[in-house]
């Protein structure tokens, strides 16, 4: 099957990104274009592309949801076990995009990862609806598994479990946070073209600015 898509196009309007007006911290500035996104992009303005690399060198990618950040680096979590889990294991670095097509506004970050502390994956797990620390337990994420059946068999032996008593965070659930070395802001304009300023880490932990061409 053959389907052309070439004569879809979309002429991007959105506000400049000058060094004069953008935030020379580019945690600060991430802040700002966050939130606006969330107003403008609702609950899923937190949602972003998480890019790894397996021990044969090949990348995979899959959205997952920002759950926090600090000057540290940008927070999510999700099953070590899984296969980004794995290949983060093997491979400790990740490629993070968000885009943002209300604002038409894309960031783009990389850098190395490192687990959270027990106590800040304890911390967001007990904050989570009762279902989804249930879901951590049920889901082996990743796992080929015959068929619906099988998670709601384990779903049932779960909430027996577990009833009316607290539920513990699994051992293999928890946090991971990317440590910026690269900041890439991307501002949508006419013509193709756009507003790119990077941000990249220096030894020491200043950030360097450039305008890249679009």
């Amino acid at each position: 099957m053959t389907r052309q898509l070439a004569d879809i196009r979309r002429d991007y309007e959105g506000g400049r990104l000058e060094e004069s007006s953008a935030a020379s911290d580019p945690f600060v500035l991430f802040d700002e274009w966050l939130t606006l996104a969330l107003e403008s992009e609702g609950k899923d303005g937190n949602a972003m592309t998480l890019a790894t690399v397996d021990s044969q060198g090949r990348p995979h990618a899959r959205v997952v949801l920002l759950k926090g950040f600090d000057a540290e680096g940008m927070v999510f979590f999700t099953n070590y076990h899984s296969h980004k889990g794995s290949e983060l294991n093997n491979v400790p670095f990740a490629a993070l995009t968000f885009w943002w097509p209300s604002l038409a506004r894309q960031v783009r970050i990389e850098g190395p990862v490192e687990q959270v502390s027990g106590e800040e994956s304890d911390s967001y797990f007990d904050s989570r609806p009762r279902g989804s620390q249930l879901g951590a337990w049920i889901a082996t994420q990743s796992v080929v598994i015959p068929g619906r059946q099988w998670i709601e068999e384990r779903q049932t032996r779960f909430e027996q479990a577990y009833e009316n008593q607290p539920i513990p965070r699994p051992p293999h659930w928890g946090g991971y946070r990317v440590n910026p070395d690269m900041i890439e802001f991307w501002q949508g304009q006419p013509s193709r073209l756009h507003d790119r300023l990077r941000f990249e880490r220096r030894d020491g932990g200043a950030w360097s600015r450039f305008r890249l061409a679009p």
